[in-house]
């Protein structure tokens, strides 16, 4: 396979792999996908050829992700959608319970909508702060 791509278009690819890497392997612990992580590998070791030498280092006889590569900014980014990601199932979760139902259905649709858009105002406006749970 010839995959043609400029340096920029390179360099996003580098964090496309990275973060899919991360999210199907970072809780797996023990139990990661090969496979994955082997992609990951290959991607990363094209940085050698390309100039990019910081971003890529050898761990355990592969190219893996620099610390440099993975303290650049990556994680904020994986951070951001993992915050808007927490908040959105929180609301939805939450609207669905007040609303008594187990899932968003055609009838239901618009009052969960409505319901998950005051619980998302209020998340933008005070994070978790106004959120307790009673522990008996």
């Amino acid at each position: 396979m010839d995959v043609r791509m400029t340096e920029k278009q390179f360099r996003r690819l580098l964090d496309l792999v990275y973060i899919g890497n991360w999210v199907l392997n970072s809780t797996r612990g023990e139990d990661r996908i090969r496979e994955y992580d082997q992609v990951e590998s290959l991607i990363f070791s094209y940085c050698l050829e390309h100039g990019m030498t910081p971003l890529v280092e050898l761990y355990d006889g592969e190219m893996i992700p620099s610390r440099a590569f993975a303290e650049g900014g990556i994680h904020e980014a994986i951070m951001a959608y993992e915050d808007v990601t927490f908040f959105e199932i929180l609301a939805e979760e939450l609207a669905l319970r007040d609303l008594d139902a187990e899932r968003a259905t055609e009838e239901n649709y618009d009052e969960v909508m409505d319901r998950m858009e005051q619980y998302m105002g209020e998340f933008e406006a005070h994070g978790t702060d106004h959120i307790s749970v009673d522990l008996e």
